[in-house]
């Protein structure tokens, strides 16, 4: 069995005690057959068998995916995932080899903070997405309907009637609602509901993002509207990008737990180099072990706040950075 294939069949089998081991194996396997880390590797003179330690190992700036094929090995990929942006911004490109590690590695996140797909009916209002295709948000919130065997139809743009209906029908059926939306569509709706409709008992799960049709706001004043309109306790959140394979979810009060297949550090603000566990707040760097045919050590924009127990806050973004679908400003 080649390293891909071994490496894949214990991806789920993950534990907090062999994750560092994992990452070493996969690190040394990327060091060598990814074109793009390798030259990364070498222009920084790093000595792959002299990294023995999570926070030894570089990470490969997020950008290389907007600039580069950043594929580990040659494939021909099953699917291209691109980043939203404008018209004007370079999208980046995920090139994935497995379709089927993706929704798998999806499915067996979401179902370890959730349950069974089965007992639920998704809804999606994500108008942006759809409209400007390969997004890998897209491509995992239409599995999971289609994994829920569902009889309502799951994505929409602004027919908020239609969404509302499927709610009841859910009801009837005794099945859990969850309403994945992007940012200004919920907060579109928001503002015409006031409080006006039940929602006590949906998941209203943001995925984040803007896209230039409303102002930025900070998370709080963002929960706080969409609390008040759909007039529910909490707002869940999805941490997730174009360029993983892996998710992080929150429940509320956006603290992220990141999925078993994933693993947040942090780097100085001014020190992209220096990584150390004893930062509380920092630049976010994923260790993502599904992104196994592309690179699964990467530098993000975002700005993160770690806690004690391995949850995270994502504060904000640096200001050179493009809007991307998490955008949020610093408080």
């Amino acid at each position: 069995m080649d390293f891909k294939a071994e490496f894949s069949s214990q991806l789920f089998n993950t534990h907090q005690t062999d994750f560092t081991e994992k990452a070493l194996q996969l690190f040394r396997y990327q060091a060598a057959h990814n074109e793009v880390y390798k030259q990364y590797l070498k222009h920084l003179k790093t000595d792959v068998q002299q990294v023995t330690a999570l926070d030894e190992i570089p990470f490969l700036p997020i950008e290389f995916f907007k600039s580069q094929n950043v594929k580990t090995g040659n494939f021909d990929a099953e699917a291209v995932f691109y980043s939203s942006g404008t018209t004007q911004q370079t999208r980046s490109r995920h090139f994935v080899s497995d379709l089927g590690l993706y929704f798998k590695t999806c499915q067996h996140i979401f179902e370890s903070f959730y349950g069974p797909l089965q007992d639920f009916v998704v809804l999606a209002l994500l108008p942006s997405y759809l409209e400007q295709g390969g997004s890998s948000l897209v491509a995992m919130v239409d599995y999971f309907i289609k994994q829920t065997g569902q009889q309502e139809k799951g994505f929409y743009l602004n027919e908020h009637k239609l969404i509302l209906a499927a709610i009841a029908q859910a009801r009837l059926r005794g099945k859990k609602v969850i309403l994945i939306g992007v940012s200004y569509a919920l907060l579109d709706w928001a503002d015409t509901l006031q409080g006006k409709e039940d929602f006590s008992d949906v998941i209203i799960m943001e995925t984040g993002g803007m896209k230039g049709r409303r102002r930025e706001m900070i998370r709080e004043e963002l929960h706080t509207q969409l609390q008040h309109g759909f007039g529910v306790k909490g707002i869940h959140s999805e941490y997730g990008m174009t360029e993983l394979m892996s998710q992080g979810y929150s429940k509320g009060d956006g603290i992220f737990w990141p999925g078993q297949t994933m693993q947040i550090l942090l780097r100085d603000l001014n020190d992209p180099f220096y990584i150390n566990s004893s930062l509380r707040s920092g630049g976010i760097n994923v260790i993502d072990l599904a992104n196994i045919d592309s690179c699964a050590f990467i530098e993000t924009k975002d700005i993160g706040k770690m806690h004690p127990d391995g949850s995270f806050e994502v504060l904000g973004r640096f200001d050179n950075s493009d809007i991307r679908g998490c955008n949020l400003l610093i408080a």
